[in-house]
């Protein structure tokens, strides 16, 4: 896979950079030095995303960026475009970010010391839609829609996670019964929901601190969805913790400290957020340490779902 990103250097004029590999998820991400910078090279996943909607999120990505959220920045190649396809693979290549993971600092700080850190993380998020909501994107841009039917449609953007196969009667049930509920909350609620460009994937691993200057990476899953589901995200790990109700409040005061928003549905887009990892690893069931982060996802969603079916 290196030959690739080495053979794809020239396109944006970076011959004879050193290469080597950072990052091996849902994209292959290298990192390209120079003698005066670095960058990220993306060789993505092959069948995942289409031309169209990368270019539509390379554009996106160059908006956040110009509208002050700290993101990878992506550079057109030598021909004036984003993106290039490179021995069968998709390739693009984008600012490399400095800083650590927000996974490490949630693995290792002390509850005192994350509190300011989720608020800021919360203003960031506001920050960063309240730049998206004045922002007009091209009449090609097309992205996935995290709307009631990619959640709880036939055909769910990350799977149908009521026939995860690992599920036992009693959970398929009470997920099935999850979904029509849930299905027919959302279609009372969602003409008053906050709905616009999300992210839809700031996970702790997503997110990136350079001192104090919090940055987001990864915009592959983002598209048209509700605002509490990036909310949703940035907690949904966290519910087992003992701290977790704090960093929530945390998190809710720093985004309406800088951008009005409902939350009055947070507990349904919780639960639906939850149930897009039962979904989602029902086709990776194969690979490494897949079955344990399965069980996981299994009980988390059997958490919040029962709470939810039952206050509700």
């Amino acid at each position: 896979m290196i030959e690739v990103a080495k053979n794809a250097l020239p396109l944006w004029g970076l011959d004879g950079s050193h290469v080597e590999l950072a990052a091996a998820r849902e994209n292959q991400v290298y990192r390209v030095d120079t003698n005066t910078n670095s960058y990220a090279l993306r060789l993505h996943r092959p069948g995942y995303r289409n031309d169209d909607e990368l270019r539509s999120e390379l554009v996106w990505m160059a908006a956040v960026s110009k509208n002050g959220t700290k993101v990878p920045e992506p550079f057109l190649s030598q021909a004036g475009v984003y993106l290039h396809q490179v021995d069968g693979f998709q390739v693009d290549i984008l600012s490399w970010l400095n800083g650590a993971t927000f996974r490490q600092a949630v693995d290792s700080w002390s509850t005192v010391r994350l509190l300011p850190v989720y608020f800021s993380l919360g203003q960031e998020m506001a920050k960063f839609h309240k730049g998206m909501d004045g922002w007009r994107a091209p009449e090609e841009f097309t992205r996935w829609s995290w709307d009631r039917e990619g959640l709880l449609g036939e055909a769910p953007i990350w799977g149908r996670f009521w026939e995860n196969p690992t599920l036992t009667t009693d959970d398929r049930k009470l997920l099935e019964a999850f979904r029509a509920k849930a299905d027919a909350d959302l279609k009372s609620l969602e003409t008053g929901l906050d709905y616009g460009l999300i992210h839809a994937d700031l996970l702790s691993d997503n997110v990136m601190l350079d001192g104090d200057v919090i940055q987001f990476i990864d915009f592959d899953d983002g598209g048209y969805g509700f605002r509490l589901f990036d909310l949703a995200t940035a907690l949904v790990k966290l519910i087992d913790r003992p701290d977790y109700e704090a960093l929530k409040t945390a998190l809710l005061n720093g985004y309406l400290d800088v951008r009005a928003l409902d939350v009055s549905a947070f507990d349904l887009v919780m639960a639906l957020r939850c149930v897009t990892y039962v979904g989602w690893i029902a086709d990776r069931l194969n690979e490494p340490g897949a079955l344990e982060r399965n069980a996981k996802n299994i009980a988390a969603a059997r958490q919040l779902v029962t709470a939810y079916v039952n206050q509700h």
